[in-house]
């Protein structure tokens, strides 16, 4: 079932209904990361937002919400593959003690922050324009390691951004967390994909 035939159920279901979507929702993802697979140029830039669109819909985010960041430099920097804005904007460096997704790494463990805009944390990407106000920084936050066998490669971060939390939209749930941590193999799929030096 495509996403937009998700999207027109929207109003019946039971209980379930809710983490049979996103289950549904996170196999397309998968499928999707098969079709890139088959592709002569798997990361050209449609392909990119394409992958960023369908993790955005998992969470209803923006797709600019969405960051997938690779492990490069024989590990000593993190490196952002989607938005592809953030691409030639700079790396991350593993020593950095204020960046998530390097704690992330580090920890090896998924975390969600309901609260980030009153965390202490790396500022320098959210003043990057990816097509809204510069006016609306992170105000919610999740974060999970991506792994392939239990090396860490890369790091997914699904955000919510406004002026205020309010207007970010809902907090996020521990279950939209076990949703992020449960897309994480097919996003490993998809940075090999992407040979990230």
């Amino acid at each position: 079932m495509s996403c937009s035939g998700l999207a027109i159920m929207m109003g019946a279901g039971g209980p379930d209904w809710g983490i049979e979507m996103s289950e549904q929702l996170a196999t397309d993802l998968g499928h999707l990361v098969e079709e890139l697979a088959k592709e002569a140029r798997p990361t050209e830039p449609a392909n990119l937002a394409r992958l960023g669109e369908q993790v955005a819909s998992l969470f209803k985010a923006k797709p600019d919400e969405v960051a997938v960041l690779a492990l490069t430099g024989q590990d000593k920097f993190l490196k952002f593959i989607i938005p592809e804005k953030l691409q030639a904007i700079g790396t991350l460096p593993m020593t950095s003690t204020s960046a998530l997704a390097v704690r992330t790494v580090r920890e090896k463990r998924p975390e969600l922050f309901n609260n980030f805009a009153g965390t202490r944390h790396a500022t320098v990407f959210e003043g990057v324009p990816l097509g809204r106000r510069h006016d609306e920084p992170i105000q919610k936050l999740m974060s999970a390691p991506i792994f392939v066998e239990d090396k860490v490669i890369g790091v997914v971060q699904i955000s919510r951004k406004g002026r205020t939390s309010a207007e970010a939209g809902p907090d996020f749930t521990q279950q939209d967390l076990r949703l992020l941590v449960s897309i994480t193999g097919a996003l490993a799929a998809f940075i090999k994909l992407c040979k990230v030096s």
